[in-house]
């Protein structure tokens, strides 16, 4: 097998094999600066091991070769190595939390726990030195410790416990190396040490201990790691004010073969005090004690906790992890099998030591660095972004990619030799978005303060002076096609715009006009061209549903000309727009809303054209673009790429509501803030947020054309999306509507000879579409009959009349509500419009609900009212109705007085008076 045969470093030996993917993670940007970083390999193979997001990385530094451990769906929250660096277990927390143990050397996941803690995930991991056990403490409110025989083919733990409230929330664990059957746990107030008996399932706990100032009269601190020490007698913990607690423990402490009442006597004898920082790692190895604290030292202290070196650097910051090579580097005197210490002496004045193994540094800022003992060289091998990275930008001509963080720092990648080139650091503001100029001289950038940089895109200096007319953080950025215009908008509704002009000689930038153009969230803005000339054309879309277009030509200082305003949806909210490639003579624009449809829209004239079903893969679409066009695609074939709240994916166009056509990834289980592409279309990028990195993805476009073509042509994808697919007994009601409207349309009673068609009139659509379960709006039914009558209008001037079963079919899957109606929905509203009775039920008064049906959204008459109650309450329609001029709800109160409640909750409108089941 692939795990039996591997060997260290074989990783970056063979080759990649093609991806059968649509998009392939190919390059991980950044880390988690809280979890460990391990070193792998040293030396002419100096490789790290680290956690990005859901992704454990395996990087070559000195190659600059990356591969990629992906099996988790959420954040990965804590890991651990073996002591031969072989194996590497990971764990995370979120919804279907999975424990992982790696094979580091071949990379294959030899063990999945599933369920393991399924109440919030882990929060803290170890393996055993024997690399037999896993230890995890879960990360609930009331937290449990269980531990694992991960070799064997079991979903249970052999043993576990649950933790009492009052000892903290323990989140660091750690194995006696000595002993496999006892670890030591800590919060940052108290320790906690255990011993575990696997044969009769017994568990054994000692008493938490809790320090105060008061025990030892001095100040303690929090506590931050525990370890044994290597004596096997004593455990040490480090804390916050620069001591060490030392734990004595009862001699001797073989394992029994049942579990005693009390399973050790363990005292803390004394607390020492190492120093004034706080300590942040505390570490065995061999004979010597390691920490590590806040101000960036790492000192090695021999078993009496006597100082024998200490190596620092003025730019290391808060130590978070310290990962020792495994090779022992030749120094004087060194010889296999001797200790780490290869050699020290004391005198009065100094203590010099020589070490034999070099080691990795981590610091909280997001910092690594390679110390070399023998030089005591601390060389820094990465920086990345110690605050959340949202705004990401692509070069339009060069392979360059530009990612500004909230902590100020701004760096621009050679994305494809995966090189660092240059970067600037902003100390006012966090940045928040970036946009090259489509010449790409030019990169501008927005700040959570609402300031605007223009910047050179290669030495990052700026080109004038910042602009400062955003009231809060920018949003969003983008120039025009002709890079004459730049326009921002922000987290105060604002649309800002800026306009390039003369001075001296040379192309400046000056602020032309902004305006406060919506009243919720601007969702984008979006720059095009106007189809008469070659003017830019600007909009913006908000979480208001409206869509404003600006007239730039016409727009003044101070004074930004609006042409139209525009509501695109009545109930949906729209998230994305952006420009549909010419697939027709018709020119419309593309956007996705949050009930997972996607919407063409009339450029002109702001006209729902098609509504399709979107892409579902957990959340709706929030950001899309076109794909360009690479050289070896092909010509007439188009893609989108977007992203979902937590995912990047790719669309075959045109959109036509075939699910086969989409392929999604999770590319940020913590929310994707942004994504840019290459300019070339090879490569997508997407920023991670607060995960505090980015991700290179490869597009294969062959892979998403071969899982459409895989997924069938015409209508077989769509029979698929029915309830029981063609042969169902939904399809065959499906049919027996259809030609039951045909029956209808010639009467019912008429003995004439029946003319038999496979298409039915436009206006029977509504009827058919609520007899099949989906209930459109007024406006829902003009858009889909509009959507057929109008479908070849472009082409051949002519309307049409009639759809066929087929063409039905497709409709209906585009338009009914992707995820059906569910209670939640309805009960959600209950909320909004109804009140608490005396039973703490939400209720909608009978009287209210007559007048919000007749008087609010899409008003219904009198008549029409009781016509839609009737059948449904069982009752007849009074005779001689007329259309009340004003919301008058008495006729069609009195109607149903008798049959509706005074008081309707969620459950009776639902089941009573629409007699629709509910789910259980």
């Amino acid at each position: 097998s692939l795990v039996w045969a591997a060997t260290p470093g074989m990783l970056f030996c063979k080759n990649r094999e093609s991806s059968l993917h649509p998009l392939d993670l190919s390059w991980v940007f950044g880390y988690n600066s809280s979890l460990a970083v391990h070193s792998l390999m040293d030396g002419e193979d100096r490789v790290l091991l680290y956690v990005s997001s859901h992704t454990v990385v395996i990087h070559d530094i000195l190659q600059n070769k990356q591969f990629h451990l992906q099996g988790h769906t959420n954040v990965i929250s804590c890991l651990c190595m073996s002591e031969d660096k072989r194996w590497v277990a990971t764990a995370d927390r979120g919804p279907d939390p999975l424990i992982i143990v790696w094979d580091s050397y071949s990379g294959v996941p030899v063990r999945t726990i599933f369920e393991s803690h399924s109440e919030g995930g882990v929060c803290a991991i170890a393996i055993s030195q024997n690399a037999k056990y896993l230890v995890t403490i879960s990360a609930a409110a009331v937290q449990k410790v269980c531990v694992w025989r991960w070799t064997l083919p079991t979903e249970k733990p052999i043993c576990s416990t649950e933790l009492k409230p009052e000892f903290g929330y323990q989140d660091y664990v750690i194995f006696n190396a000595q002993n496999p059957h006892e670890f030591v746990s800590n919060s940052k107030t108290q320790v906690i040490f255990y011993l575990w008996v696997r044969q009769s399932q017994l568990w054994g706990e000692n008493t938490a201990w809790l320090l105060s100032p008061q025990t030892f009269k001095c100040l303690v601190g929090q506590f931050s790691q525990s370890v044994f020490h290597f004596n096997n007698t004593q455990a040490l913990t480090g804390t916050s004010a620069g001591k060490l607690v030392v734990w004595n423990m009862d001699n001797p402490r073989t394992l029994p073969e049942e579990l005693p009442a009390k399973p050790h006597g363990i005292t803390a004898t004394k607390v020492v005090s190492m120093q004034k920082e706080g300590l942040t790692v505390l570490e065995v190895l061999d004979s010597c004690v390691v920490t590590g604290d806040v101000k960036g030292q790492v000192k090695f202290y021999d078993g009496l906790l006597r100082l024998l070196t200490i190596y620092s650097h003025n730019k290391v910051g808060p130590i978070q992890s310290i990962s020792f090579s495994t090779i022992l580097r030749d120094a004087p005197g060194a010889r296999s099998g001797q200790p780490f210490l290869t050699s020290w002496s004391d005198s009065s004045n100094s203590v010099s030591l020589t070490l034999n193994r070099n080691f990795i540094l981590s610091t909280s800022d997001a910092t690594m660095f390679h110390v070399a003992t023998d030089s005591t060289n601390f060389e820094r091998i990465m920086e990345e972004a110690k605050e959340d990275v949202n705004a990401i930008a692509c070069h339009p001509q060069e392979p360059l990619v530009a990612v500004g963080s909230h902590c100020g720092l701004l760096k621009v990648w050679d994305y494809k030799k995966t090189q660092y080139l240059f970067s600037r650091i902003f100390t006012e503001a966090a940045i928040q978005c970036l946009s090259y100029d489509p010449e790409g001289h030019i990169l501008a950038a927005g700040f959570t303060d609402g300031s605007v940089y223009i910047l050179d895109a290669i030495s990052l200096q700026s080109s004038c002076e910042e602009f400062q007319f955003s009231q809060g953080p920018v949003t969003h950025i983008s120039f025009s096609h002709d890079s004459k215009y730049l326009a921002t908008a922000d987290e105060n509704y604002s649309v800002t715009v800026y306009k390039r002009v003369q001075q001296k000689g040379s192309g400046c930038w000056e602020h032309l006009a902004g305006l406060e153009s919506h009243y919720k969230p601007i969702r984008s803005i979006l720059f095009g061209v106007h189809l008469d000339s070659n003017e830019p054309r600007l909009l913006s879309l908000g979480a208001d549903r409206q869509l404003v277009e600006y007239d730039l030509k016409s727009s003044v200082k101070d004074h930004l000309v609006v042409t139209h305003r525009d509501r695109l949806e009545q109930a949906a909210v729209p998230l994305c727009i952006a420009w549909y490639p010419k697939l027709s003579t018709e020119s419309f624009f593309l956007t996705a809303n949050n009930c997972y449809k996607m919407k063409l829209y009339n450029t002109t004239t702001k006209v729902c054209r098609k509504t399709l079903l979107g892409p579902t893969y957990g959340s709706p679409l929030e950001k899309i673009q076109i794909l360009p066009r690479t050289s070896s695609a092909d010509p007439q074939q188009h893609y989108l790429v977007y992203i979902t709240k937590d995912k990047v994916g790719l669309q075959m166009l045109p959109v036509d509501g075939n699910p086969h056509k989409s392929s999604a990834f999770i590319c940020h289980p913590d929310g994707a803030a942004d994504f840019a592409i290459s300019h070339d279309g090879r490569y997508i990028f997407t920023a991670g947020g607060k995960d505090r990195t980015f991700m290179k993805w490869k597009v294969n476009l062959h892979a998403l054309d071969a899982a459409a073509f895989l997924g069938g042509e015409d209508l077989i994808p769509f029979y698929n999306l029915l309830d029981g697919g063609r042969e169902g007994k939904f399809f065959r009601e499906l049919e027996d509507y259809f030609y039951y409207v045909q029956l209808c349309r010639q009467s019912i009673e008429t003995l004439d000879s029946r003319q038999v068609s496979t298409h039915i009139p436009l206006e029977e659509i509504p009827s058919v579409m609520r007899a099949i379960g989906f209930y459109p709006s007024e406006e829902e039914i003009e858009d889909m009959i509009n959507e057929v009558k109008f479908s070849k209008y472009a082409d051949t001037g002519e309307e049409v009349a009639e759809i066929n079963l087929g063409d039905f079919i497709k409709l209906y899957i585009n338009h009914r509500p992707a995820l059906g109606l569910s209670m939640k929905t309805i009960q959600r509203v209950f909320q909004v419009l109804g009140y608490d009775n005396k039973k703490g039920d939400k209720v909608i008064d009978r009287g209210d609900f007559l007048s919000l049906l007749q008087c609010r959204g899409e008003q219904m008459t009198e008549d029409e009212l009781a016509e839609c109650l009737t059948p449904l309450l069982g009752s007849r329609p009074r005779e001689g109705g007329s259309e009340p001029d004003t919301c008058d709800t008495t006729g069609a109160a009195a109607l149903t007085e008798e049959e509706i409640p005074a008081e309707i909750t969620a459950e009776i409108f639902v089941a009573d008076i629409l007699g629709l089941p509910i789910a259980e």
